[in-house]
């Protein structure tokens, strides 16, 4: 039940993960006591490349901003791919990374899309009462 997407929209969904993601690895980076920007896109990279599978893993185009249908899909194959990725990079992948990762990848990719989704079902609920 989401609306038609528009070319604005899936730019705007694809950019915001984008953000999420790089975000992630900026805070993971700064927790670390790391230099943020030296190693971002060493840190990023991964899971970038894992999103833009999910991407096309999910056929995101047709419901960018579905919370279930695009976004728990995205998110899995983000985690997962960018997970397999840093570790055939030697990159670390302990076992707390995995779990911060998961939680805080969730929360962003899908996150964003059930707030949407909640939003427009306001929208939609106040026009026509």
């Amino acid at each position: 039940m989401t609306p038609r997407a528009t070319p604005a929209s899936l730019i705007g969904s694809f950019a915001l993960d984008v953000v999420l993601i790089v975000a992630f690895a900026a805070a993971g980076r700064s927790s670390h006591d790391s230099d943020v920007l030296s190693g971002l896109w060493q840190t990023a990279w991964p899971f970038l490349a894992a999103l833009a599978a999910g991407w096309i893993v999910t056929r995101a185009w047709r419901a960018p901003a579905a919370p279930i249908r695009t976004g728990v899909g995205v998110w899995a194959v983000t985690l997962v791919g960018g997970m397999l990725l840093r570790m055939a990079s030697g990159q670390g992948t302990a076992p707390p990374f995995i779990i911060v990762a998961a939680l805080v990848l969730g929360a962003a990719l899908v996150g964003w899309r059930a707030i949407a989704y909640a939003a427009a079902r306001l929208r939609r609920r106040t026009t026509v009462d």
